[in-house]
């Protein structure tokens, strides 16, 4: 298992995205001061009847300083000032008219429904309406809205639980200077995007979040001259974003993250009179370079270009951009983009000498450099950045020490050097680091001792100190004096965990745990004082017997992780139908001694993994209720009877493994028509019969990713056609048919199609893996590494992780004749061809019609 990252199944809100939201997404509110004006009865009763339409429920409002703003309205004897609406919370009046043109219901509890006869409409001179943060029960915006309330000014229904189709009539509000709309689920669809901008000339705070629009950018935003900020967050946009919003003379804010089909690029005259100050293109398909022009947005706060697509060059100007407090350029660039680029070499890499081009923005807050492939040792000069609250350099190649200058950044919340080939000890100068809420240098190559220095980070909250070769003996109850723990993971090392007996004192709130290959002998007794425990590791240990019945007492609510691979467990004291963990994601009892039947997994598990035990039965259908089901892995079993006919239901399904079995009769469709998901497929070594199952290669077309299909040794029969289309396995590398009774002439059709097999791809990653990420409260990313068995010149080949580079065929011991077909020679990636009785090598050498060529 590999974290780094938690929807579930297969929003993530770690600290960068909400100090993120916090800058790019809050609602623009207004303010009322109060007036002595005298309300107009008939505005009075409007909002009273308003207030008659709705409950007030806590839940419908997520800010935590939400109140009930309606609540004290209404006539209240003895007190005329009381019986005034002009004076009521939220309510703003004319000081010369007395009617009411501001109503600020953000935040209010407010739970219920606006329709066409709401008497809202009634309130005609109306200016600003703000409704942010409600639960409106997923009801239409009301078209009365563009009819009725033409003076509107401002406008804010986000996070207000609407949905369906935006009414066109929100254009006729042609005095609009701000408009935020954003969806909930389902989302909110603007069918027309072009025709809103179109009338809203006015506009200067244009703030649409996840509302889909399909639709390009209009280029009409180009003369919106008075626009102040555009955010079109997550809105599916698609085509070419018109260049020309860079240049607009007042723009402060643009916002385009999350729009994967947006293109777009950086001009190269960006104005040095720009006001611009957040610039957000995460995820967004932008390319091209950064300009050297990008030192004329002297305003810069906020720069995002995580997972754009830009050319891996860095220009020295950025260390112009002095204002700048958040720097992401995570991932910001792709090599299946760039692979055939020779810019790709123009950025050296080292991480010193990036830090050389940024080393004047010494307001920087927030520094995320990760999956970015920088290398070479962490310069001090990094150190000079002391105002840093965050540091992310994860996945790069970084090596050398962690240098003791780092202590003076003794502002920092969160460092994070994980996933890296840093060496040495980690040193106890960091102790210098009091305020540090996160430590994580995971998965690198850092040795010697826990250093004690660790345990004064009082402020600490997540300890990630895994997959590294850390030694000697760790005494948990060290631990306890971090109060605040919620995440400690000491896995894969080389030390020795004791645990006290009687030791219950760990934090009270601690919610993960990884204590795998730590030499425990028995369930820890600890972790039945945990209640707030959702992720636990006890993986490759010496645990015997029983899974102990108070493992669910204490965890059965919370639990959503749990890996248990690895030990000599027989079963649960109690052994369950269903598993007791309600709310698991992820279950992973690979390696043990587990008899009986399959234990029924809960309905949002994504990842069940039971591999190599010796649980027998049939598999049930209810396991067809598990609709998030990415990885099921149930091989190395005695498990017996057909797959189930439901499988189909299966939608998500990335890795099927069930060889080495008993299961007999036909392969049922596997996932959804489409196949979309599905990446590899284990059923060898069982009793299944049949022709080659058409379910399998009626996957849609090009949008099929099957890469492996392993049918070995079981009792298929009969002649493999034509494929339907030019189009089907197009991703398929491996490829095992062998030890069947598959008959007729090798099917050289299929071999035309199958497009991985026909090159080599030196920068793809080293390994196939399937990936499971998932979200809520905090993130997991599980990586799932494909195990494959491979025969060549009679030798069995085990591999724990598959070599992408890996291509192979294997049709041996089956009954088809002729020739080799000459279309094998286009197959120049392929490694390994076993036809018949005979293998044939291939390593890029031609072949010809009939003949094996390698000379």
């Amino acid at each position: 298992m590999g974290t780094g990252m938690g929807s579930s199944w297969c929003d993530f809100f770690s600290v960068r995205y909400f100090i993120l939201l916090l800058l790019i997404n809050a609602p623009c509110c207004f303010s009322f001061e109060q007036t002595q004006a005298l309300c107009h009865d008939d505005e009075r009763s409007a909002l009273l009847q308003f207030k008659a339409n709705f409950t007030i429920d806590k839940s419908a409002s997520q800010d935590p300083f939400a109140y009930p703003k309606v609540a004290y309205w209404g006539r209240l004897e003895g007190d005329p000032q009381l019986n005034n609406c002009c004076s009521w919370d939220g309510v703003e009046c004319s000081h010369d008219s007395g009617h009411v043109i501001g109503l600020d219901l953000a935040s209010s509890h407010l739970h219920g429904s606006i329709n066409s006869n709401s008497s809202l409409f009634q309130l005609v001179q109306l200016q600003r309406l703000d409704l942010y943060d409600n639960n409106f029960s997923f009801s239409q915006i009301p078209s009365r809205l563009g009819h009725d309330l033409t003076s509107l000014t401002y406008l804010n229904l986000s996070m207000s639980s609407f949905s369906g189709q935006i009414p066109s009539e929100i254009s006729y509000l042609s005095k609009l200077s701000t408009l935020h709309l954003s969806s909930n689920s389902p989302p909110l669809k603007m069918p027309n995007f072009r025709s809103l901008v179109q009338n809203l000339t006015n506009i200067k705070q244009l703030h649409l979040f996840d509302v889909e629009i399909r639709s390009t950018v209009p280029n009409k935003l180009v003369n919106l001259s008075s626009l102040t900020s555009l955010r079109l967050h997550a809105c599916k946009l698609e085509g070419q974003f018109p260049v020309g919003i860079f240049h607009l003379p007042n723009l402060q804010v643009l916002d385009l993250a999350d729009n994967f089909d947006l293109t777009g690029y950086l001009p190269d005259d960006l104005n040095i009179s720009s006001p611009l100050k957040i610039l957000n293109l995460q995820a967004a398909d932008f390319t091209g370079h950064i300009p050297a022009s990008i030192r004329n947005l002297r305003a810069l706060n906020l720069l995002n270009i995580r997972s754009c697509k830009f050319y891996p060059h860095v220009p020295s100007s950025l260390s112009n951009l002095t204002q700048l407090n958040f720097l992401d350029l995570s991932s910001f660039y792709d090599y299946s983009y760039l692979r055939d680029l020779p810019t790709i070499h123009t950025f050296s890499g080292q991480v010193s000498d990036f830090l050389s081009r940024v080393g004047k923005v010494t307001k920087l807050n927030h520094l995320f450099l990760d999956n970015t492939h920088f290398r070479g040792d962490l310069p001090c000069s990094l150190a000079n950045l002391t105002q840093l609250l965050e540091i992310d350099l994860n996945q790069n190649q970084i090596t050398g020490e962690i240098p003791c200058c780092l202590a003076n950044l003794t502002q920092l919340l969160e460092l994070d050097l994980g996933h890296n080939q840093i060496t040495g000890q980690i040193p106890s100068c960091l102790v210098q680091l009091s305020q540090l809420t996160l430590l994580d240098v995971r998965f690198n190559n850092l040795q010697g001792a826990i250093p004690r220095s660790v345990f004064e980070l009082r402020n600490l909250e997540y300890i990630y100190l895994h997959s590294n070769n850390l030694s000697g003996s760790v005494e948990l109850d060290e631990f306890s004096k971090l109060e605040k723990l919620r995440g400690l993971r000491l896995s894969l090392n080389k030390f020795s965990v004791q645990i006290k007996t009687g030791f219950n004192a760990i934090a009270p709130k601690l919610e993960l745990l990884g204590l795998g290959s730590c030499n425990l002998t028995e369930f820890p007794e600890f972790l039945k004082y945990t209640s707030h425990l959702e992720d636990l590791d006890l993986s490759d240990n010496n645990l015997h017997g029983q899974i102990p019945k108070w493992m669910w007492n204490s965890t059965g609510e919370t639990l959503r992780y749990l890996n248990l691979s690895g030990n000599q467990l027989t079963g649960f004291e109690e052994n369950p139908v269903i598993i007791p963990w309600h709310g698991l994601y992820s279950l992973q009892l690979d390696s043990n001694m587990l008899r009986g039947s399959l234990p029924i997994p809960s309905p949002l598990i994504s990842y069940y993994s039971v591999s190599n035990n010796e649980y027998a039965g049939e598999i049930p259908a209810t396991f067809c209720n598990t609709r998030p089901l990415c990885i099921l892995d149930l091989s190395n079993n005695n498990l017996n009877g057909k797959i189930p006919q439901c499988f189909e239901n299966l939608r998500f399904l990335q890795i099927l493994r069930l060889q080495n079995n008993y299961f007999h009769g036909d392969i049922p469709q596997i996932g959804s028509k489409r196949c979309l998901w599905l990446r590899g497929i284990d059923m060898s070594y069982n009793q299944l019969q049949g022709k080659l199952p058409r379910s399998i290669a009626n996957c849609s077309k090009s949008a099929s990713k099957l890469k492996v299909l392993i049918l070995r040794s079981n009792g298929f029969h009969g002649i493999i056609g034509k494929p339907s289309s030019s189009h089907e396995f197009p991703k398929l590398s491996i490829i095992d048919l062998s030890s069947n009774d598959f008959s007729g002439i090798l099917p050289s059709n299929y071999l035309e199609n199958w497009s991985a097999m026909k090159s080599v791809d030196a920068k793809e990653h080293i390994y196939f893996r399937s990936m499971i990420f998932f979200g809520g409260k905090y993130q997991e990313t599980f990586f799932y590494d494909y195990r494959i068995t491979v025969f060549s010149k009679g030798v069995e080949l085990e591999y724990l992780k598959t070599p992408n580079l890996m291509k192979l065929i294997d049709l041996s011991s089956n009954r088809f004749v002729g020739e080799i077909p000459g279309i094998i020679g286009n197959l120049r990636g392929l490694n390994l061809l076993n036809r018949s009785f005979q293998q044939y090598s291939h390593w890029s050498h031609p072949l010809v019609f009939g003949e094996l060529d390698c000379s």
